[in-house]
């Protein structure tokens, strides 16, 4: 059950499974989480593979790199059900896309007829993708381009990964609940009008230029030096031509 004086507990959970709906069979590979305590990453972890005793679509594979070959040897969901509901009892999980990951773990649940049928009797939710969205509206929200957007490093991202994800995107939401992106666009913005208020206040304070014009002595130089140009040139002397249209 939630347990009230444990709120500040989170549990940041990605998954990586076999395909992308479980009411067709498909599976829970990989488990990731890691736990937030007080907006402090404790270093508690809680990682596993799993057999699915299916095979995996290709799709999915090219997005995890996971394979029927290595998951072989791993363990099933209702062998390591116990310590994973115990590490996230009574915790707020964070899950990137959580009806996702959620959908999935209810369906694991289920399906080990056991008294846990829903993730949401051990937990709270918070969906980041859906916090993403709220702060920014119209953009790409994907953890690859919030990791750009708060200058978290994903460079070790090549592949899905559950507890890599999973680190990163506490990360990312540390960042992105800290309120100091706001601050720093806020600041911006107003770095951003008072370089304009002072550009503008300098343009209305310029002097007005000088305009100097050619003498008669200087134009008569420069309409023969035309000349000259038009006379040595098989197809003449463009600005000659211009200037005789202008006068005409």
């Amino acid at each position: 059950m939630i347990n009230k004086e444990n709120i500040m507990r989170q549990v940041v959970l990605d998954t990586e499974t076999t395909g992308l709906d479980p009411s067709q069979g498909h599976r829970v590979i990989e488990i990731g989480c890691v736990e937030i305590d007080n907006r402090k990453l404790t270093g508690k972890r809680f990682h596993c593979y799993l057999n699915p005793d299916r095979e995996i679509d290709a799709g999915a594979m090219e997005v995890h790199g996971l394979t029927s070959h290595f998951l072989a040897d791993k363990p099933r969901f209702n062998q390591v059900e116990s310590e994973f509901l115990e590490f996230i009892d009574g915790a707020e999980l964070v899950i990137h896309n959580a009806p996702f990951d959620i959908g999935f773990l209810d369906h694991e649940l289920r399906a080990t007829k056991t008294d846990a049928l829903k993730i949401a009797s051990f937990c709270g939710v918070l969906d980041s993708l859906l916090l993403a969205r709220e702060k920014h509206p119209g953009q790409r929200n994907s953890l690859d381009a919030l990791c750009k957007r708060y200058g978290v490093d994903n460079t070790q991202r090549q592949l899905h990964g559950a507890l890599l994800d999973a680190e990163i995107l506490a990360d990312v939401y540390l960042v992105m609940t800290s309120g100091q992106s706001s601050l720093l666009l806020a600041e911006d913005e107003l770095e951003g009008s008072t370089r304009r208020a002072k550009a503008k206040k300098s343009y209305t304070q310029r002097e007005k230029i000088a305009v100097i014009k050619a003498g008669s002595d200087e134009l008569e130089a420069h309409r023969q030096r035309l000349n000259d140009i038009h006379n040595s040139s098989v197809e003449g002397c463009l600005w000659l031509e211009l200037e005789d249209k202008i006068q005409a």
